[in-house]
């Protein structure tokens, strides 16, 4: 399967131009599933303390013109993240468009940082913190959005229930951005299953987002990683290696 990961801009202009470019790499690569990053389509509004009902309703929106657009990366599944509103309650969920099926929420964020910059639990409320596996054709998808990263037991159960691939769109900051990678890692090794994220990128001094996307394979080997040059980067990545990995160690003895 050949999957793609990027690192997409923080501003409208930038979101557009980066668009067209994923558009032109992932026609080239015929890539047959790409990782958007974390609430990609609107620039981050949680960089203020509190909630503001008119960029919620903004970035609403925003999501609902993109998602409208996402055949334009077809036929590859398209996967991330988008502000919803669920029997009354505000959530980051995630998401598998096919152009068989369309658009479909399949998990919602639940831990939700809230400090300088990433004020989250101001503007979300959390998931069910349900981490049920799904599919993308043959391969098995397990989601952990950005900070959901970091609990290595839902890595390790996605792992035990066989998941393939687990995808980590994401908005982190530049000045930690091998702590993600190292965490990217170590959750495909306990898993035993292939690490994709994608991240938004903050272009300039001083930004506050890091970009790097990247893919791991089974055993936390860097197969690829996006930089600022080279935004876009696509792997083909073996279901069966990843089925393989879960009887060899150290999968086998965290049972």
């Amino acid at each position: 399967m050949k999957v793609t990961v990027c690192e997409l801009g923080d501003s409208p202009a930038e979101i557009a131009e980066d668009w067209e470019g994923l558009k032109e790499h992932v026609k080239k690569e015929s890539s047959e599933l790409v990782l958007l990053p974390e609430l990609p389509f609107f620039p981050w509004p949680k960089t203020r303390k509190g909630f503001s009902l008119d960029s919620w309703e903004q970035s609403v929106l925003s999501h609902d013109q993109w998602v409208a657009r996402l055949g334009e990366l077809g036929p590859a599944v398209v996967i991330g993240t988008r502000p919803v509103m669920r029997e009354g309650r505000r959530l980051n969920e995630g998401f598998t468009w096919t152009e068989g099926s369309g658009y479909m929420g399949v998990h919602s964020k639940y831990y939700l940082p809230n400090e300088e910059g990433f004020w989250e639990a101001d503007w979300y409320d959390r998931g069910d913190g349900a981490f049920e596996p799904t599919f993308s054709g043959e391969a098995k998808l397990g989601f952990l959005i950005c900070s959901e990263l970091w609990s290595m037991s839902h890595a390790r159960e996605y792992g035990k229930a066989g998941v393939h691939i687990i995808v980590n769109p994401r908005t982190s900051g530049r000045l930690s951005l091998d702590k993600w990678l190292t965490g990217g890692r170590a959750a495909a090794i306990v898993s035993g299953s292939y690490s994709l994220s994608s991240n938004r990128i903050s272009r300039g001094d001083g930004g506050l987002f890091g970009g790097r996307g990247w893919v791991v394979d089974p055993d936390g080997v860097v197969l690829a990683t996006t930089t600022a040059e080279a935004p876009y980067a696509s792997v083909d990545v073996k279901l069966e290696a990843a089925a393989a990995a879960k009887k060899t160690y150290p999968r086998y003895c965290l049972d």
